[in-house]
């Protein structure tokens, strides 16, 4: 039996046009969008550093979703800044320089029934595709109910925290709930949600926890606690789509 060829993604030459500091420690980088460029929202690509000026054992190559989205002018990620070679590089460049970028690529797109909600779970950096997400189906008029729950442990470390809240002001159809777990050592005061995301504070926010499709991202820990959280609560296996953000 002939096993078919994979088609390899598209390429594209990316030129930065600026970045930018979105909370503590997590920048974004925006780049000129290709023109023909259509991801769908939720979707990644493997970024690649062209001639960088240093590198180490983890190579030149990253996957990142894309923060923007698809009907946005422009093209972003985000993401938070370790001391790697990698990222050392990426936060030097000047306006203007190129990387490359394969794709877009990845399942982890909304879906289509208008009578399921859609519920995200987003812990730190993986708040990246649910920006994209819910920002397309608002600016597409999609008729599902989105909540948004993310945790951070205080307001300046969570990314496009203030955006999201207007967003959720403007649109009935969007609910933001972010929850905040280290309020100590913060300079902000805080009067929403406290803690972890939680079997209680979906109960609470809910009005049928076993209903949605449920988008898990973030951290492999906190994606596999999310699963579990979820399975107790008799959530469907089919309901839940997941992808993890390593920390690179």
């Amino acid at each position: 039996m002939t096993v078919p060829e994979e088609i390899p993604m598209p390429s594209y030459t990316l030129k930065l046009k600026f970045t930018q500091e979105v909370a503590a420690g997590t920048m974004a980088f925006h780049f000129d969008k290709p023109e023909g460029f259509a991801p769908i929202a939720g979707q990644y690509g493997d970024f690649t550093l062209i001639h960088p000026k240093e590198t180490d054992e983890e190579g030149s190559v990253r996957s990142f979703t894309l923060a923007s989205a698809p009907y946005e002018d422009s093209l972003f990620i985000a993401t938070r800044m370790r001391d790697t070679a990698f990222k050392r590089v990426l936060k030097s460049l000047d306006s203007g320089s190129s990387v490359t970028m394969d794709g877009p690529s990845g399942d982890l797109v909304l879906h289509d029934d208008a009578e399921v909600p859609a519920v995200f779970l987003a812990g730190g950096i993986g708040i990246t595709p649910v920006r994209s997400i819910v920002l397309q189906a608002i600016f597409e008029k999609r008729p599902q109910q989105l909540i948004a729950f993310t945790s951070n442990r205080k307001p300046g470390d969570a990314p496009f925290l203030e955006e999201l809240n207007k967003a959720a002001a403007r649109h009935e159809n969007f609910t933001f709930i972010p929850t905040m777990s280290d309020l100590d050592s913060s300079a902000v005061d805080w009067d929403g949600e406290t803690g972890q995301i939680s079997a209680s504070l979906l109960q609470r926010r809910l009005d049928d926890v076993k209903l949605p499709i449920y988008y898990i991202t973030g951290p492999p820990d906190m994606v596999t606690s999310m699963q579990k959280l979820l399975n107790d609560l008799g959530v469907a296996e089919k309901n839940v789509r997941a992808e993890e953000f390593s920390g690179y």
